[in-house]
Formats: structure tokens, sequence, C-alpha cells
């Protein structure tokens, strides 16, 4: 599985049509599990992000299809030139060095 983890940093101004434009990657098919959230804000060492997209996905290829898609690029045609900053990382869950699960 990879995890796929988008970091975006906007004037407060263009957050809602952020937040809209980065919702339209939720209807492509490809991801297991997909989420577009407002940084809530409440860490002690900095609270730069704004809007956080995170997804998973079974592999590679999927993770492949998904940027290909045309939902995709129509994303990225809203959402670029109202964003300031973006960060990404494609993490293997694979490759983690500690996993850790507990129950609610």
């Amino acid at each position: 599985m990879i995890r796929h983890i988008v970091f975006f940093t906007a004037k407060p101004a263009n957050l809602d049509a952020v937040v809209e434009g980065l919702n339209l990657l939720g209807q492509i098919p490809h991801a297991l599990h997909f989420e577009v959230t407002r940084n809530s804000k409440v860490d002690q060492f900095g609270n730069d992000v704004d809007v956080v997209v995170y997804a998973e996905f079974a592999d590679e290829a999927a993770l492949a299809a998904y940027k290909a898609h045309p939902l995709y690029a129509e994303a990225t045609r809203r959402v670029r030139p109202l964003r300031e900053l973006r960060f990404a990382a494609d993490v293997p869950a694979h490759e983690a060095s500690v996993v850790l699960r507990r129950s609610a």
C-alpha cells in the first residue's frame, strides 16, 4: 500500500476554493481511501500547513493511474494558482519503521 500525503498552504481568502478544488480528487476511482481536510492547527511547534490531502493506494500503478486521471489535471488547474506551497510524500506502508495500531 502507498500512502499519498500532500500538504498545502494558501492565503485565508483562497482556502475554501483550494479545498473545493482538491475535493475533485475524491471522485477519481483509484484510491482505496481519500480525505481532504483543513489542518486543525493545534501543534505546538508549527501550524504552517493549511490543508492536507491523505490517500491510500493499493500499489504504485494505482497511484500513477490516479495522477494520470483527467480530474487530477483539472484539480491541479484550479488549485495551483491559489495555493502557496505544496509538499508531497508517497510512502510505502511496508517501509514504515514502527507500526502501532490501537483500538479506540
